[in-house]
């Protein structure tokens, strides 16, 4: 008898406890962008700005924050129209075959994006995905309020690992990457 009122104790607390939920917190598109800079000839820098960026970030109920950003290629903007198109064909972004860059980040903690530190994560490019690292700026997301939470992070890849192997000679393979990502509630 001792036992089974245990047994029925315990289920009772189990069931009245409150359930550990995640929270989401999506990427505002109109308040999101990332750029990106390769020197052309070791003396100018191309760059360019990606206006388009959908996604979100999930806060586990152990307070793990996950980023998961889809960049629209298409959505790149540049000073030179040549510059873009040639960016946009398939020796380099190949936008009509791959028309999304994905970047999905290991678990951090939330601390992390008040006091900066390390992103690490997969980014998803030209179909071929390999490991990033970004280094978080400080910024005020350590209770994320809607629309006051911008996450800022610069990393860098080489394009040959996503198989942008044209004009070596000309074009560097270090690629500069910044992201600044607006959150907003996931309820809104």
């Amino acid at each position: 008898m001792r036992r089974w009122f245990t047994v029925c104790l315990l289920a009772g607390l189990a069931l009245a406890a409150p359930v550990a939920r995640s929270t989401d917190y999506r990427i505002a598109t109109d308040r999101s962008y990332a750029v990106f800079a390769v020197r052309l000839l070791w003396l100018h820098t191309i760059d360019g700005r990606f206006m388009q960026i959908a996604g979100q970030v999930r806060v586990d109920p152990h307070g793990l924050a996950t980023v998961d950003a889809r960049i629209a290629v298409n959505s790149a903007v540049m000073d030179s129209a040549r510059f873009r198109r040639w960016m946009l064909a398939p020796e380099f972004f190949d936008a009509a075959q791959y028309p999304t860059i994905h970047f999905v980040s290991v678990p951090l903690a939330l601390s992390v994006l008040s006091h900066g530190g390390v992103l690490d994560g997969q980014l998803s490019l030209r179909g071929v995905t390999r490991p990033i690292r970004f280094e978080l700026m400080p910024s005020a997301c350590g209770a994320i309020a809607a629309g006051d939470c911008v996450i800022e992070a610069h990393g860098t890849l080489a394009r040959s690992e996503f198989g942008m192997n044209g004009h070596r000679t000309a074009l560097s393979d270090q690629v500069q990457l910044g992201l600044w990502i607006t959150l907003n509630s996931a309820t809104e």
